[in-house]
């Protein structure tokens, strides 16, 4: 029987950078646990500067749910 995949409960935006011609260099990921992504983020991108959290579930699926950034970080795994 094949394990059954649950879809993760938020889609972040991340902003790593600057591009050459200025615009902001983002990554998106998808995640269940957003202190887990804050610890993936300083050691994968050490500059991170934002990240916005969306809801990726149900009828809410897309809306704004947060957003922190390097100095303003979340204190719980979930919103």
């Amino acid at each position: 029987m094949a394990a059954k995949k649950y879809k993760k409960r938020y889609t972040v935006i991340t902003k790593i950078g600057n591009l050459p011609n200025g615009r902001a260099d983002c990554v998106k990921y998808r995640v269940n646990n957003l202190l887990k992504y804050v610890k993936f983020l300083d050691e994968k991108y050490k500059n991170w500067t934002w990240t916005n959290i969306f809801s990726n579930k149900g009828s809410d699926k897309g809306i704004q749910l947060g957003n922190f950034t390097k100095n303003n970080r979340p204190i719980t795994a979930t919103i």
